[in-house]
């Protein structure tokens, strides 16, 4: 049952509102609304008009009441109350506090335990990896994203239905007296304080009294959950004498305490142990992390589970899953083949160093720049938080360094690299010769009143107005949903074929790997090398290879599909070749015909095949593989167990023959959720990364990946009987209204969608397509929609899925994705 679900009446009393004008509809409530361009749907939603710095509600809300809203929360009237007949207006003082108001009412209905988080640093990864950690065992409600601000929690509380097991929100403050209306909200009974640092420090007398106002978040929880280690926050929960009324699960390095960690060892290039006593018991658990922050972070989320009473055993073989999380950065194409990664999400020393840790991961081989602005939000002294910034860029071996900012300029003398001051961002933008910028990944760090946004409107590769927006989180959300399905041991193969479906390949290889993909796919040899020279480093399988590419291949130590005797022998030619620089065999991936009829062996090849790989030392058999015809429909279940059987007799064989450990891998994104038994040793996950699946219940959990938009160019109104288009093929049988959009089948947009066959998405109404596509452009029958000239247009994406789109082009979401033409820009974004 939906906790969801309050009359307009009811909400009035809770917001402590005044219904100045009624439908006379006592109407239900179900959704709530505070941003115009988010509505999903109008029936049932409530839209609370909050004025900003930079925008006001009210000023939406003729707009939506033309989208179908009739419930609407306001402080200040319009100018026509008359002009909306059919609506709801429940007048308030403050928007935002009715909104938090009813947010509170709401969370009084659930019952369940609340987890609260808050801290200077690690809420969002602790929130997500509880997650991670519980999500198989519990049905968690979450905040999404980092929604942790005055208006983030209340939207996040409101998802709470009474079906869930577990709450975990987590809450900022950038300024006193802000948590005390974020408990009300949230009314934890469990707790977890991370640490403190220095964001927002210039808003606070001093850290204990921001200590002291985040120590708010817990009055009233039932048990709390920190690190006795972090002094200045001990000495003010003890002069607080909070722990006279709540109870407390204590962890340290330093002194006794509930969970007290005795040591932790870096056992590899990836995995940490951390060793502990707890209830006069010692216990481990192993992390998939080596750095400082992700052990504090996983120590807190080791003590939450401990309190909630998972036995350790349990834990400790989750925790070895752990996934990393995506960070909330925005990478770009950039002017003469840079690459831009624009951070406008905090400007603290902190997030400074992480952010640089992105540089770094996505640099490779090009040249590290550096923008960044004064640090705004610290407790140092200019002195010290400049030498802190200067040595921080110095050993990251930053190339470049730009300080804009009359503080940081008066330090340039600290800095050590090629290094440009500016007083400001407008001295920057003239002055500077942007020129000089070639073949480099370029960091834009900047606190928001310096107006970074010029400077990355500066530094973006120029194109027409069509972009494929590529969001990285929802490719490793998608990773990770299929990831949960296979077993520790079962290795995954991401496909980065076909310019990774369209997405661009080496950003796409690039996420994969920093999130541990095992191996890569591609189609051509050229594609592995082009991923090798931008540093990709994770096994590279290459599924067409050509005789002529071998060389190519060996030299960079790509692993070859032999799927006939025919290339076999073209491989054994090259490796003759190659001898002398061979110091090691080429690895290769046999590929058999199970019941495809594509490439492969064929059963009866295998003794022939088996003898020769026997015969030749320097090729190794890595893996053996199959490729299933019609995985994910069900009505040809038989013939793709019949394929599996078929595939398991012939890899033993081939094993057998072998006299070492070969990987079996038959099963596609279709296949990893219908045949979980055929896992084997490893997975080719495909489509089901990009948020692509053929199974309606699967497609609700997989998140969008590409997002096809442009803008409309030119509005034109046609009189009844005109022609549209070449050909004259598009005829207005009455008076027309058409935008026309700069995105034509030289994009990827395929002809058979001419003449109303398909349509794109514009301010939440389908837009027929009017006369013939054409290269770079078509036509929009806009009648009746209200837009204007560089309105958004949606191609494709979350709200106009692809499937939709690729029905009505008579084809399947695959050749969509892989269609769309290098010539569209690509922008990649973490959320």
């Amino acid at each position: 049952m939906s906790l969801k679900g309050y009359n307009i009446n009811k909400i009035c009393s809770v917001i402590n509102g005044e219904l100045i004008k009624t439908n006379g509809k006592d109407e239900l409530i179900q959704d709530i609304l505070i941003d115009s361009r988010r509505l999903i749907s109008a029936e049932h939603c409530l839209f609370f008009a909050i004025p900003g710095k930079r925008h006001d509600g009210h000023n939406y809300i003729e707009e939506l009441y033309h989208k179908g809203i009739r419930n609407f929360v306001i402080s200040s009237l319009p100018v026509k109350l008359n002009d909306y007949s059919d609506a709801n207006f429940i007048f308030v003082k403050n928007t935002l506090k009715a909104l938090q108001l009813l947010a509170g009412f709401h969370r009084k209905k659930f019952h369940g335990p609340v987890i609260g988080i808050t801290g200077s640093n690690g809420k969002t990864i602790i929130k997500e990896w509880l997650f991670q950690l519980m999500n198989k065992d519990k049905k968690i409600i979450r905040s999404p994203k980092s929604y942790n601000s005055q208006i983030g929690v209340p939207l996040s509380v409101w998802q709470l239905e009474d079906n869930y097991d577990l709450a975990i929100f987590e809450a900022g403050i950038s300024e006193p007296d802000e948590m005390d209306k974020l408990q009300s909200i949230i009314q934890p009974n469990i707790g977890i304080y991370t640490n403190i640092g220095q964001a927002h420090d210039k808003n606070f007398i001093s850290t204990a009294q921001k200590i002291g106002e985040k120590l708010k978040l817990f009055t009233k929880v039932d048990i709390l959950i920190y690190c006795l280690d972090h002094s200045e926050i001990q000495e003010i929960i003890i002069r607080s004498e909070i722990l006279e009324s709540i109870n407390a699960f204590t962890w340290s390095r330093k002194q006794p305490a509930d969970l007290f960690i005795q040591k932790t060892t870096r056992l590899s290039l990836y995995q940490t142990r951390i060793s502990a006593v707890y209830k006069e018991k010692e216990m481990e658990v192993i992390i998939p992390f080596i750095d400082e922050a992700s052990v504090e972070n996983a120590i807190h989320c080791w003590a939450t589970m401990l309190h909630l009473g998972y036995p350790n055993d349990m834990i400790k073989e989750k925790m070895t899953g752990l996934q990393p999380i995506a960070m909330r950065l925005e990478l770009k194409e950039g002017i003469n083949h840079c690459q831009i990664i624009n951070d406008s999400y905090n400007s603290d020393i902190n997030s400074l160093s992480i952010a640089i840790n992105f540089l770094e991961q996505h640099a490779n081989q090009k040249r590290k720049t550096v923008i960044l602005s004064d640090i705004l939000q610290s407790s140092k002294n200019d002195e010290e938080l400049y030498d802190e910034i200067a040595d921080i860029l110095l050993n990251k071996n930053v190339d470049r360094f730009i300080g804009i900012g009359p503080a940081i300029s008066r330090h340039k003398d600290k800095f050590q690299e090629e290094k440009y001051f500016f007083k400001s961002t407008e001295e920057f933008l003239k002055r500077f010769s942007f020129s000089s910028f070639s073949n480099e990944s370029i960091l834009l760090k900047g606190a928001r009143v310096f107006e970074f946004e010029q400077v990355s409107k500066a530094l973006q590769q120029k194109s027409h107005e069509t972009v494929l927006e590529i969001n990285l989180n929802a490719l490793v959300n998608n990773l990770n949903y299929y990831r949960a399905r296979l077993k520790p041991i079962t290795k995954i193969m991401g496909m980065v074929k076909a310019f990774s479906y369209g997405s661009g390949s080496f950003e796409i290889a690039n996420t994969l790997q920093f999130h541990r993909v095992d191996y890569l796919a591609v189609a051509y040899a050229d594609e592995g090398v082009e991923l090798r020279k931008a540093g990709i480093i994770v096994p590279i399988m290459v599924m067409n290879p050509e005789a002529e590419s071998f060389d190519a291949m060996i030299t960079h130590q790509l692993e070859p599909e032999i799927y006939s005797f025919r290339i076999l022998e073209k491989l054994e030619k090259s490796i003759r070749k190659n001898i002398l620089p061979l110091n090691k065999p080429v690895k290769v991936h046999i590929k058999l015909d199970t019941g495809m009829h594509r490439l492969g062996f064929q059963e009866g090849h295998l003794e022939e095949l088996i003898e020769k790989l026997q015969s030749n030392r320097l090729i190794y058999v890595e893996s053996v593989f199959s490729h299933l015809a019609a995985s994910d429909d069900p009505g040809h279940d038989a013939f793709t167990r019949e394929q599996i059987s078929r595939f398991q007799a012939m890899a033993d064989r081939i094993k057998e023959a072998a006299g070492h450990p070969v990987m079996m891998h038959i099963l596609n994104s279709a296949g990893i959720s219908r045949f979980p038994e055929a896992q084997f040793q490893m997975v080719r996950l495909g489509i089901g990364l990009y948020g692509i699946s053929n199974n309606p219940e699967e497609q609700k959990s997989l998140e969008n990946v590409s997002t096809l938009k442009t803008i409309i160019s030119q509005i034109k109104y046609i009189p009844g009987g005109e022609t549209v288009g070449y050909n004259r093929r598009g005829k207005s049988e009455e008076n027309m209204t058409i935008g026309i959009v700069p995105v034509g089948y030289a994009d990827g947009l395929h002809k058979n969608l001419s003449n109303g066959q398909g349509h794109m998405l514009v301010n939440g109404h389908l837009a027929p397509i009017v006369g013939d596509v054409c290269m770079d452009m078509c036509m929009l029958d806009l009648t009746g929609i209200e837009a204007k000239e560089e309105d958004e247009v949606i191609v494709f994406g979350k709200e106009r899925p692809i499937a939709e789109l690729s029905n009505e082009m008579r084809t399947i979401p695959y050749e969509v994705l892989s269609g769309i033409s290098r010539r569209v820009k690509r922008i990649y974004y973490h959320e």
